[in-house]
């Protein structure tokens, strides 16, 4: 049995009901959708129902080569098809679809031929993830360039990119992101006047923080061009000038030697096959007596390879990496691993958040590129939250020091600083000041310049 095409000799060949991918298509949806129920529109306009009861979502797919596609190669040709209107969502929208194929494959759902891409995957990995100095700059710039008139639209005052971290899941973004600076603070074990690096410091929301909060001596790291405009503009702005300086600068670049390090959301660039040559420079920019913490998106499961269609069109160069990778290259660095906290459910609610302001104000988006990328951002947010459901992500911050005694015995220090908001110093304020501490009291003002 093979796939048709009715040609004749005045037209370009027509693809007709390819029989074997629709056989293939269906034999697949078939072994993943068990709880829960997809009704599937074919391009001739006959329906399929797969599963039983809620939730219900309908989809269809509009063209006979769009199916063949998603039969063949799922995992990028759903996401491609969704940015090109051939398949559309005629019952519940792309979040509930995308969470009820999860949903169910965390189960063990799924069928042998994307299985066997996975395993390709893997094998190829390694060319996947090479990222060399000049070639993580290309990549960053696709992702991270883009308008900032885009991120306005969706991220919070401080444009924190990266996990939030939640109370309760009615907490507010603001309320969220802010909570996870004083978090990082608090594992820093920050004081004033302390040398601070940050790697991968985006548009400046939290070196501004540490240094506004915490009075540290901030210097930010990014290869963004546009992050690093912003973030210098805004310290300059708001009188940080010479307390929170922001480079356009390869970490791997970077000299000296400093009190404290941190990374949030930038490991995940950095790639497998690079893991060893970051935890030694971090080793070897970390003093004595200092304390790194490193904040990344990584997976329950074991390695895998990168997403395709993330990969094409989010962030090429990006992955996702397992403990299991991340724990030798520490190990080779001769750093000590002080505390590990898996973040679970937080990325899901910090992405929840997200993609509610975006379809807010996707008319925005659509006026700065257009309907394809508006699809795209959508999938791209969508995808993510129900990864974070029900797929095996989840956040993992590693506090990383040379001596066993850099940090308290215990944890109860970061319960009562992560809880207890800080006063804000003003730019000229001595850095030398001490921070009162006490009871639990009302969540700070977060700061409402973006620029």
């Amino acid at each position: 049995m093979t796939d048709c095409y009715n040609t004749d000799q005045t037209s370009a060949p027509i693809l007709k009901r390819p029989f074997v991918s629709q056989w293939l298509l269906e034999r697949a949806i078939k072994s993943v959708i068990r709880r829960g129920t997809l009704h599937l529109r074919l391009p001739d306009g006959t329906s399929r129902q797969f599963g039983k009861g809620r939730p219900e979502i309908a989809i269809a797919i509009r063209d006979w080569s769009t199916l063949r596609r998603v039969a063949f190669n799922a995992d990028i040709a759903i996401g491609e098809a969704w940015m090109d209107g051939t398949l559309t969502v005629e019952r519940g929208d792309i979040y509930g679809f995308l969470d009820l194929c999860l949903s169910n494959t965390r189960t063990g759902a799924g069928y042998g031929l994307r299985r066997m891409q996975q395993r390709l995957r893997r094998l190829v990995r390694p060319l996947l993830m090479h990222n060399p100095v000049g070639k993580a700059q290309e990549n960053v710039a696709h992702h991270y360039d883009l308008s900032d008139d885009l991120y306005d639209l969706f991220l919070d005052p401080e444009r924190q990119y990266s996990c939030a971290y939640y109370a309760t899941p009615n907490d507010s973004l603001e309320e969220a992101q802010t909570r996870k600076m004083r978090y990082i603070a608090a594992k820093l074990r920050l004081e004033p006047g302390l040398r601070l690096l940050d790697i991968g410091s985006g548009w400046g929301g939290l070196g501004l923080f540490m240094a506004r909060m915490a009075g540290a001596d901030v210097t930010g790291v990014t290869l963004s061009v546009e992050q690093q405009k912003h973030a210098k503009a805004r310290a300059d702005r708001e009188g940080f000038g010479d307390r929170a300086r922001f480079m356009l600068r390869d970490y791997r670049q970077e000299q000296g030697h400093y009190d404290r390090i941190v990374s949030v959301g930038m490991f995940e660039h950095v790639g497998a096959g690079h893991y060893d040559e970051y935890f030694a420079k971090v080793a070897a920019l970390l003093k004595d007596d200092g304390v790194a913490l490193i904040h990344t998106i990584g997976s329950t499961a074991e390695p895998a390879a990168p997403h395709p269609w993330i990969r094409k069109y989010i962030f090429p160069g990006g992955y996702i990496p397992s403990l299991s990778e991340i724990m030798p290259a520490i190990e080779k660095s001769g750093l000590v691993v002080s505390d590990i906290e898996v973040l679970r459910l937080h990325y899901a609610e910090t992405l929840k958040a997200w993609r509610a302001r975006f379809m807010a104000r996707r008319h925005e988006v659509a006026s700065l590129y257009d309907e394809r990328f508006c699809r795209m951002w959508e999938f791209y947010l969508a995808a993510c939250e129900a990864g974070f459901r029900h797929n095996g992500l989840v956040v993992f911050q590693l506090q990383l020091a040379h001596r066993v005694d850099a940090v308290p015995l215990t944890r109860d220090y970061l319960i009562e600083a992560a809880s207890v908001p800080r006063p804000q110093l003003s730019a000229d304020a001595t850095v030398g000041a001490r921070f009162e501490t006490g009871g639990r009291v009302k969540e700070p003002t977060v700061c409402t310049t973006t620029g």
